[in-house]
């Protein structure tokens, strides 16, 4: 065994080791859906003077940051969404009075002013004066205050400067006109007073708190004042403190309103429930799908699911590493991409098996590198095709869709580490062995497997039939249209806008006729009511309402049902809906376009319209069974659709790879449909494996994780069938039939070469 394999085994090692720590030692950021909380979403709407800009609604995010910190949460996110959005999460505030006291409390106009400061006071004094004010100040103590002398539309600006000769950090204020005029009148008369006393300060306050309360420098002339409609703000601060004090002045003096058009309100109960779904779903689907490549791959398949163990430890350590949010579709995406990351092992382990039958004497690890090698390009190109899909996700999505793009795209780098680097330093290591060369059956790669043998002696002709696979594929198309344009679809809250309610009751007996009669009687008879797989589950959507409605809602189905827990809780305004609505469509638009291109450069245009149409076809279907089932259309099922993008595309890569091989391979006398059906043949028994190692990890899911991620499960099953389908009875012979008028030419675009022996390199 060479020295190169061991070094790589150490390395390997190492990774591992680093990987454990960081997974041991940072602990996971998790979404408000897993650890329960209140969710705002706030339009900021400017004025002709300040606009809404990007740069604005910033300044006036610092604003709200002071308001969040004022209710004291911990862990809190505030972050700016788009232009004019922001995105506000606060976990722990789980009650419907918490929940909308801090909304009017962060969603209120900012409002600053400028007052004289008469004297120092105590925390609990009164005004000496009506229209005075008592308020604590940035420097500890309490300062009574007159009337507002400056509003926050007099300043025209504020920035954090550093003044020529100076390393000083000073904010630097500008005023309008009368602001300045007032500024001067009043440092002038501060100025009147001697250094130390209350009276020479200036307080600037902001939602009831003086953020800065100055002393005029000894400089400034009694009377005379600070002139020429600007002044600084010293205090040896340092770069941030003087910037963060700038942008609370000047976010606070901009006329921003800010409107809630989005507020959801999870139990923490769903999160736990979700997390222990999600770990248990993992370690059943992970133990699954390890013994069946185990039985199918013996040894090599031994080594894989070691590799499939670590690849969970290194995306987990990705995860957090990067800081990630794990969000519920997030998690779903992270268990999901374990029985993705098996993919790349089989078509391994199938292309060695070829090798090795057709040169047994070249020897186990020589057939092994061959293997890694010819699977190179068929392992790039389908892990390509889903990170497109999942940066779609994160760049076109949006709150927890964009956080399954992020561990989607996690699971499918790991996957790859696992299979290209761990896996092959494992296989390696195993097929060293002189016991196992001398007894290959035992490796997993001694011959082709049942399955390959039986198709090659049946060598069946499925592109014969092409034609009737095709009008198979456009009934079923048309069904699922029809499902859409009959039943309608289901779409959920996050599309619609309203609210939507998670109820749970005591009362096992009560069915959703009684629920949605109790809905009913408390006047709200248009409202959608549904039960979840558990029956003691309802869920309720409606149109906005008020919190004394939803109540009401609450008290009715207690009549019936029980103890009455609401586990989740979330309004989204219309416009919100609408533009969720377009951005679907959008991303779906864009990732069909990315694919097409992707595919037309790698192969040919052919082959990628039909990938297109295949794909097309594959969540048309989904869609379809799903409004024919009245499942709801909503932003988990949209990650799903996206997933199945990924899973469909992926599957006809590797037969369009082993196409293309073929052709470029062939005589000039060859057929392009034999070689073709040739290709969808061969890659039946990596096809066949793959989806049953991704099927146990759905079936768990499916079974163990909760509502959403059972819809989710659900309708990524159907895509997988759907898509395996697709990939042999519907992409090849479109590309067959394209062939006839386009042909492919047998010149190779590129070079593919396999590394020397003892290298352990991919070219």
């Amino acid at each position: 065994m060479s020295r190169g394999v061991w070094v790589r085994f150490i390395l390997v090692l190492g990774l591992l080791a680093g990987c454990a720590a960081l997974a041991v030692n940072v602990k996971p950021n998790l979404g408000l859906d897993l650890r329960g909380g209140a969710q705002f979403v706030f339009e900021a709407e400017g004025t002709e003077q300040t606009p809404a800009t990007a740069e604005n609604v910033d300044k006036t995010l610092e604003v709200l940051r002071g308001r969040v910190d004022a209710l004291g949460v911990a862990e809190s996110v505030l972050v700016r969404q788009g232009e004019n959005r922001i995105l506000v999460e606060l976990p722990g505030v789980t009650s419907d009075e918490e929940a909308q006291e801090a909304e009017e409390r962060i969603g209120s106009t900012a409002k600053l002013t400028i007052h004289e400061v008469l004297a120092t006071a105590q925390p609990e004094a009164e005004p000496s004066e009506e229209g005075n004010l008592v308020l604590p100040s940035d420097q500890g103590d309490t300062l009574e205050v007159g009337p507002t002398v400056i509003e926050g539309e007099e300043i025209t600006g504020a920035s954090a400067v550093q003044r020529e000769q100076s390393v000083e950090w000073v904010v630097a204020i500008d005023f309008n006109g009368p602001g300045g005029r007032t500024w001067a009148d009043i440092t002038g008369e501060a100025a009147c007073n001697p250094s130390g006393d209350p009276k020479r300060r200036i307080a600037i306050v902001l939602d009831g708190e003086v953020i800065s309360s100055p002393e005029v420098n000894e400089t400034v002339g009694c009377d005379v004042g600070i002139r020429g409609g600007s002044t600084d703000i010293t205090g040896n601060f340092t770069s941030e403190e003087a910037k963060d004090l700038s942008a609370l002045i000047e976010g606070g003096a901009l006329p921003l309103e800010l409107r809630a058009i989005s507020d959801r309100l999870v139990g923490p109960s769903l999160g736990a429930a979700a997390i222990d779904a999600s770990i248990e779903a993992g370690i059943i689907g992970l133990l699954l799908t390890g013994l069946f490549i185990v039985v199918v791959y013996r040894l090599v398949g031994l080594m894989a699911t070691i590799a499939l163990a670590s690849y969970a430890l290194l995306a987990y350590a990705m995860l957090v590493g990067l800081g990630s949010t794990l969000t519920l579709p997030g998690l779903a995406g992270f268990v999901l991409a374990i029985g993705m990351a098996i993919d790349a092992n089989v078509l391994v382990f199938e292309r060695a098996r070829e090798e090795y039958a057709a040169y047994p004497s070249a020897g186990l690890r020589r057939a092994l590198q061959v293997g890694f090698n010819k699977a190179w390009t068929a392992i790039i190109d389908s892990n390509v095709t889903t990170l497109l899909a999942a940066g779609l996700l994160f760049f076109l999505g949006s709150g927890p869709i964009k956080g399954f793009g992020v561990t989607l795209s996690i699971g499918v780098i790991a996957s790859m580490v696992s299979a290209l680097i761990i896996a092959r330093v494992l296989c390696d290591l195993a097929v060293s062995n002189k016991g196992v060369n001398r007894k290959p059956a035992i490796s997993g790669l001694g011959d082709v497997g049942k399955v390959r043998a039986w198709l090659d002696r049946k060598d069946p002709d499925i592109m014969k039939n092409r034609g009737r696979w095709l009008a198979v594929s456009g009934a079923a198309t048309v069904f699922a249209i029809a499902g859409i344009v009959t039943q309608g679809l289901n779409l959920g809250v996050e599309f619609t806008g309203g609210r939507q309610l998670d109820y749970s009751v005591t009362n096992q007996d009560m069915d959703v006729e009684q629920a949605r009669a109790a809905v009913s009687d408390a006047g709200f008879s248009e409202a959608v009511v549904q039960t979840a797989d558990d029956p003691s589950d309802f869920t309720v959507r409606t149109g906005e309402i008020s919190n004394e409605d939803e109540q009401r809602i609450e008290d009715e189905l207690g009549k019936i049902g029980g103890d009455v827990s609401k586990i989740d809780d979330q309004l989204i305004g219309a416009s919100l809906g609408e533009e969720l609505r377009n951005n679907a469509l959008i991303a779906f638009g864009v990732a069909f376009l990315a694919q097409l291109l992707y595919l037309a450069f790698r192969f040919k245009w052919t082959f990628g319209v039909s990938a297109v149409i295949a794909m097309a076809h594959d969540v048309l279907i989904v869609v379809g069974i799903f409004a024919w089932l009245e499942k709801p259309i909503d932003g988990i099922f949209l990650a799903a659709a996206m997933t199945i993008i990924g899973l469909s595309v992926n599957d006809t890569v590797v037969v369009f790879d082993r196409v293309r091989e073929r052709w470029f391979a062939s005589k000039p006398e060859d057929d392009f449909n034999v070689l073709a059906n040739k290709a969808a043949v061969e890659t039946v028994p990596r096809t066949v494996n793959t989806g049953l190692g991704t099927m146990f990890i759905l079936g768990a899911l499916a079974i163990l994780g909760g509502d959403s991620l059972r819809d989710f499960s659900i309708a990524l099953l159907i895509g997988l069938i759907v898509g395996t389908y697709s990939s042999v009875f519907t992409a090849t012979p479109l590309v067959t039939y394209f062939h006839e008028k386009w042909p492919m030419s047998r010149v190779k675009k590129e070079k593919v070469e396999r590394a020397p022996e003892d290298s352990g390199a991919v070219v």
